[in-house]
């Protein structure tokens, strides 16, 4: 295969990883993740460092419990890759709807940028590294 062709299939793929990504959170999917993650999947977050794609997988329930909604939208994205491996950014707008116990709605909105780590197995590309880097976050009345 051309080169630039398997640059072109390999960066579709990739982008594909970051929005299952996205989708997985918002619909709290394991075997979304579980599809994209490889088994030494790691996951750093303003809040800590989670080891192991069974570790990250628990975390769903608890974006759940924080939040009464998600809405992940990938947006600019650039990888390098060297072989079966890349490495890149993916930038990322995150709405989160949570209720007050009055029944107010809020939505906070993070500005994200992703440090990505990938590595080719197979046929796909799986995250093995994934650093969120919150830019700001802005909070809105919904």
């Amino acid at each position: 295969m051309d080169a630039e062709v398997r640059r072109l299939l390999d960066e579709r793929a990739i982008r594909r990883a970051a929005t299952l990504y996205a989708i997985g959170a918002d619909r709290r999917d394991p075997a979304i993740w579980t599809d994209i993650m490889a088994e030494d999947m790691v996951l750093i977050t303003p809040r800590g460092r989670i080891d192991g794609r069974d570790r990250v997988l628990a975390a769903l329930p608890k974006l759940a419990a924080a939040f009464t909604a998600t809405q992940h939208h990938v947006t600019n994205q650039l990888h390098m890759i060297d072989g079966d491996g890349a490495t890149g950014e993916t930038y990322c707008v995150a709405d989160h709807m949570t209720q007050a116990a009055d029944g107010s709605r809020s939505i906070l909105r993070w500005a994200i940028r992703y440090q990505d780590e990938l590595r080719r197995t197979g046929d796909r590309w799986r995250f093995t590294r994934r650093e969120l880097i919150l830019d700001w976050e802005e909070r809105r009345s919904a």
